[in-house]
């Protein structure tokens, strides 16, 4: 079981445990905002999503981890990589993402959760390259993805919102 410890994070593979508390993370209109139309998942559309990303592990030998705070034990949300299939003029690329419930804003989880996540990529699973895709105007991933030297590489709209996305990438190379 693939298992990442930060100075305050476990990064780990899902439970059953964390469906409810990650379905109320999702169902946050605050978290969902910059998400895709923006719409929350429900219990059973969260259920659904942790089985795909769980597949992903099994498919790809990386997936979504989930967040937990070493302290407490609390579900903080989800970072990791996946294969998005939202962008095919993206190509098949791996792309960096986090989501951590409101409470857990403003600490640095996010960053500490998403470093921890693309060393892993970067050298754990030997990818060359890591995609990041921010709605514009979400400047609080503008800044996590700064913090990991992610440069932005292009600029599309989300096809079901319309909403106009930046993608930021960073190479092994630059990793470095």
């Amino acid at each position: 079981m693939t298992e990442i410890h930060t100075p305050r994070l476990v990064l780990r593979r899902w439970t059953d445990d964390d469906l409810v508390p990650m379905a109320e993370i999702n169902a946050d209109p605050e978290v969902m905002r910059w998400i895709g139309d923006g719409s929350g998942y429900d219990l059973e559309r969260t259920a659904e999503a942790i089985e795909r990303w769980e597949e992903e592990w099994d498919e790809e030998g990386f997936g979504l981890f989930a967040v937990e705070l070493l302290a407490s034990g609390e579900l903080a949300g989800f970072t990791g990589l996946s294969v998005p299939d939202r962008l095919p003029e993206l190509g098949s690329v791996v792309e960096l993402s986090w989501r951590l419930g409101r409470q857990f804003w403003g600490q640095g989880y996010a960053s500490e959760a998403a470093h921890a996540a693309l060393e892993f990529a970067l050298e754990d699973r030997g990818l060359d390259r890591v995609f990041a895709v921010v709605r514009s105007g979400d400047e609080a991933s503008r800044s996590v993805v700064a913090k990991l030297g992610m440069e932005l590489v292009s600029e599309t709209r989300d096809p079901e919102s319309g909403h106009p996305l930046q993608v930021h990438a960073i190479d092994l190379t630059e990793y470095a």
